[in-house]
Formats: structure tokens, C-alpha cells, sequence
């Protein structure tokens, strides 16, 4: 369960502050893969840092029950001067899981290679991406939060993470970002829309593109 109790959130941009989040208040429905939308610069990265707990709000709170992970698809959870090795090593204690198992499966998933044992400044984003990635689908998480991850990689690997991903989300829940509208529809059965701060929910996934994509096209008519 997650819930937000008055989340705001303004941050500085060129001397002028911008509030990101307006006074959020929302309790996540349980076992729901849920689709969130925005245009770029909505803040839609920053709400799950601030769900996640890695990044604080600048007013309110988040409550939340079980387990919960980092925002996947970038690297802020893993240390750069330590191996992928020992950043899996490192989460599978913080997360309690069997380490030797963890490594097993983030060495096949992620195939790295050589660089698995290799710093992490020394991989691509694309690397960084499949480690971060490979790690979260090997520990059982109640809600995973997914930023772009399922696009990151070539052919085999996407096919290979909407396979487990989907796999995972059979038995919990979710919060992704993606701007596939495909990815958006084969994965999520509900969906949230950030805009001007402000977030509103919606049932079906359908009924949140719908709207983001209006909402789209306003902003685009209006600046013509």
C-alpha cells in the first residue's frame, strides 16, 4: 500500500521556483499496474523518487506498506566505485534475500559480461540500466516502481524484460513510467496523469491516455 498525504514539491529552475507537485493527496489501489503519465517536465521521475523515498517532498508525506523499490531504470541506487557484483551483493543483504542466488540470476539476466565484475563507472547507460533492472526483477518487491526500464537494450533484451516484468507483475504491483503508449497498454490496467502538479487517477489505462493525449494536444494548440 502507498499513500500520499499532502505531497509537495518545488524545486529552483534559472532563479525561479517551480512547484513540480501541488498538494498531492492519493492512496494507491493494491495489486494494480498502474501506468503514469505526463508530459517531459511533468515531474513524473520525481514523484516516484519521492514515493521510493530517495528523493523528500517539500510538504507532506508517504506511507507505505511492504516492500518497496527504487526507481528502476537508472543507476541512483548503485555505487559507481563498486562492482555490479558487489552492488548486487550489497542490495540482495539490504533486501534480505539469498546473495549467491541474486548474483546467479542478475549475471544470466543482465549479460554484462566481463564488466559484472567491473566498476560501475566504467559501463554504459545501457549497462547501468540492465544491472538496475536485473537486480529489482531478482528481489521480490510488493511494488515496483519502472522509469522507461522495459525500453532500455536491444530486441532480445526488451523481449526479455517484458517477459519477466510481466511475470512479476502477476503478484504485485506497480508504478510505471514509459512513453510507450503500447507498453503503457500491454502492462498497466489503470493509470495516473500528472499535470500542473496536480495528480488524478483513472480506472483504466485506456481512459488515462485518453486524457493525457488531450491534454497534449491543448498544450500543442495552444502554442501554435
Amino acid at each position: 500500500m502507498i499513500r500520499l498525504e499532502n505531497i509537495s514539491k518545488g524545486i529552483w529552475v534559472q532563479e525561479r521556483y517551480r512547484l513540480v507537485l501541488d498538494n498531492i493527496s492519493i492512496q494507491m489501489p493494491e495489486g494494480r499496474a498502474i501506468g503514469l503519465l505526463g508530459r517531459n517536465g511533468a515531474g513524473k521521475s520525481t514523484l516516484l523518487q519521492i514515493i521510493a523515498g530517495t528523493v523528500q517532498p517539500t510538504r507532506g508525506r508517504v506511507v507505505r506498506r511492504g516492500n518497496v523499490s527504487w526507481p528502476i531504470g537508472g543507476a541512483n541506487s548503485l555505487h559507481p566505485d563498486m562492482t555490479g557484483v558487489q552492488n548486487t551483493r550489497f542490495l540482495a543483504r539490504l533486501y534480505g534475500v539469498e546473495s549467491d542466488a541474486l548474483t546467479r540470476f542478475v549475471a544470466d539476466f543482465a549479460d554484462i559480461g566481463a564488466y559484472f565484475n567491473m566498476p560501475l563507472r566504467t559501463y554504459s547507460q545501457g549497462m547501468k540500466s540492465r544491472l538496475s533492472f536485473g537486480i529489482a526483477m531478482g528481489i521480490p518487491f510488493d511494488t515496483y516502481l519502472i522509469d522507461e526500464v522495459t525500453g532500455a537494450g536491444d530486441a532480445s533484451f526488451k523481449r526479455k524484460s517484458r517477459h519477466v516484468f510481466a511475470e512479476r507483475m502477476a503478484r504485485a504491483s506497480a508504478i510505471m513510467v514509459s512513453h510507450s503508449m503500447p507498453d503503457m497498454r500491454k502492462f498497466c490496467d489503470s493509470g495516473l496523469v500528472l499535470t500542473g502538479g496536480r495528480l488524478e487517477y483513472f480506472s483504466t489505462i485506456e481512459a488515462a491516455i485518453r486524457h493525457h493525449e488531450n491534454l497534449l494536444a491543448m498544450q500543442a494548440a495552444h502554442v501554435a
